[in-house]
């Protein structure tokens, strides 16, 4: 096999994949944290501390190997904003999927695009050429999407696998009336939502300050700094039984650990090289993988129940995904900006999410 397409191709799809199922396995264990007692603000302080740790060596030798640019008052203000956003979106992330599952996270975090190009558009960021069929594309794929996230919000359905150790189990197949745990579903849905807003913004906000400083590990160490002195201060307030800040060798000590190192520290190279290599829409066309990865999950490690209408919302959010990434990925080709290399960074898509940083 030639060597250039298994590091060009082969090596990337392999790698990507492992990435959502680290990306969703850190989810699910959150949640089982959660089941066993575990604070949403201690786990998030824990995994921003944690984060910043593992990061420290990697800046401190990546600062000797060359030059840095210098961080001036501006910059730095722009990069506290930046963490302020990205730990309120933590945390609401984290509330909805205590109040639902991660299989819902991974739906809902389809809608990014979506968002993103409404949002830009809003802003005056991205121009709306009506007459265009990527435009059209975008619109109708937004559009698509949020019917999706509705669909999966507040229909449920019948249930197609039952878990045994799942607290629906007992419930009649038929109800699709909302009970108290629809009920929280849905409240789940809507922190996710918020979530995937502010992560919205916060991907705007890392885009200016990327055409200002140019270096993501800066960036990337800084936020994650600023982050866990936030999220230290708010959860010292915010979670008062100081019993539940003390973390034993349990699933609570592990989920953090693995959120910490495969989800900001290693999550965050495998999508900043995935990028360079093979551009930031290949990398987003494997984010609907998360879903069939989150549903695998929950049923074998949570004992989830699949309902048909997570089912339908799931596959209409994953239409209207990819229908907003053609959209995009076409109107670069059209624009002349299709080849990642010679793309300047004012020119990367906002539509590159889930790139040089998870925050």
């Amino acid at each position: 096999m030639d060597r250039t397409y298994c590091y060009k191709d082969l090596l990337p799809f392999v790698i990507l994949v492992v990435n959502e199922c680290m990306t969703t396995g850190v989810n699910t264990l959150f949640k089982a944290a959660t089941l066993q007692g575990m604070s949403k603000y201690v786990f998030v302080t824990y995994s921003y501390t944690f984060a910043t740790i593992f990061f420290f060596p990697v800046y401190f030798f990546y600062r000797r190997s060359r030059v840095v640019p210098q961080l001036s008052f501006n910059i730095l203000f722009k990069i506290a904003i930046l963490a302020v956003i990205g730990y309120s979106g933590q945390v609401l992330g984290y509330a909805g999927i205590s109040y639902s599952s991660p299989t819902l996270y991974s739906a809902i975090a389809n809608l990014l695009p979506a968002f993103t190009f409404i949002l830009a558009v809003i802003c005056r960021m991205e121009k709306l050429a009506i007459k265009r069929r990527t435009t059209q594309a975008k619109i109708w794929g937004s559009i698509i999407s949020i019917s999706g996230a509705f669909i999966v919000t507040f229909y449920k359905g019948k249930s197609i696998v039952i878990a045994h150790n799942s607290p629906s189990f007992h419930m009649q197949l038929s109800n699709d009336i909302l009970t108290s745990v629809d009920t929280n579903w849905a409240i789940g849905a809507l922190f996710l939502t918020v979530s995937k807003i502010l992560f919205t913004i916060w991907f705007i906000v890392q885009a200016e300050i990327m055409k200002e400083i140019q270096d993501a590990l800066t960036s990337v160490f800084f936020h994650n700094l600023f982050a866990s002195i936030l999220a230290l201060g708010v959860g010292l307030v915010a979670e008062t039984n100081r019993s539940l800040w003390k973390i034993t060798l349990d699933i609570s000590l592990i989920s953090t650990v693995c959120t910490a190192i495969f989800g900001k520290f290693l999550g965050s190279a495998i999508y900043a090289w995935a990028i360079h290599l093979k551009g930031p829409v290949y990398v987003t066309l494997f984010k609907p993988l998360s879903i069939v990865i989150a549903v695998v999950m929950g049923i074998l490690f949570l004992g989830d129940t699949l309902h048909v209408g997570s089912i339908i919302g799931a596959t209409i959010i994953s239409i209207g995904f990819y229908t907003v990434m053609w959209g995009k990925a076409t109107e670069e080709k059209e624009d002349g900006f299709g080849s990642k290399e010679s793309q300047p960074i004012e020119n990367v898509p906002l539509l590159q999410d889930y790139q040089t940083v998870k925050s």
